[in-house]
């Protein structure tokens, strides 16, 4: 019997645009997704390099690109939040235990708070029991650790703990501790479906 969901972020309930991020980052002279931009973004993830350490990193890859420009073209990942996701989320968190687990950084959330205003932030962090980002944890998904801390904090039963994710990576991690899964597709799938869907 499912009494708890934890949830993924991005492509759960605010939909990303990966490719415009890549798309203004070439605009700036980015020729390849090098390593480093790679080993920032995953330390920038955990909260492992400063906010500085990021930038600056992007600026040396980017020698010709503003500050402002690098910050616009890393936020363009960042599409709508559908408001019907909120109002499912406002009813399931009546009769669930909810949390939030997100791989991110302190950017992205920043950006997505003054986007959507106070309230609507204010709304959706309100569903949840606990909000979870990677850049205050120490670790990001599919490190198995990350589950186990929510299990541990929270005195979660793995069997019934439903996690919503659209990466298979994470989704395969956290069923390794047997909690139960639902590997959401993008774009055939939506969060909504999963009374529909038999999830539960």
């Amino acid at each position: 019997m499912i009494d708890t969901i934890i949830f993924d972020f991005g492509d759960i309930f605010i939909n990303l645009n990966k490719q415009e991020t890549i798309s203004g980052l070439q605009k700036l002279g980015m020729t390849e997704w090098s390593s480093e931009m790679d080993r920032l973004n995953l330390l920038f993830e955990t909260g492992d390099v400063s906010y500085d350490d990021f930038v600056g990193g992007f600026q040396k890859e980017l020698p010709n690109a503003s500050l402002e420009e690098i910050l616009a073209a890393w936020n363009a990942v960042l599409a709508d939040f559908p408001s019907y996701r909120l109002d499912f989320l406002k009813e399931l968190s009546k009769k669930y235990r909810l949390f939030l687990l997100s791989n991110t950084d302190a950017i992205h959330i920043a950006t997505f708070e003054k986007t959507v205003g106070i309230r609507f932030y204010t709304d959706f962090y309100n569903c949840f029991e606990k909000v979870y980002f990677s850049f205050e944890m120490g670790l990001r998904k599919p490190n198995p650790k990350i589950y186990q801390v929510l299990l541990d904090k929270h005195n979660l039963v793995p069997e019934n703990t439903l996690f919503v994710d659209d990466k298979t990576e994470n989704t395969d991690s956290a069923a390794t501790l047997g909690i139960k899964v639902w590997n959401l597709q993008v774009g055939k799938e939506d969060v909504v479906d999963l009374f529909s869907k038999g999830i539960l």
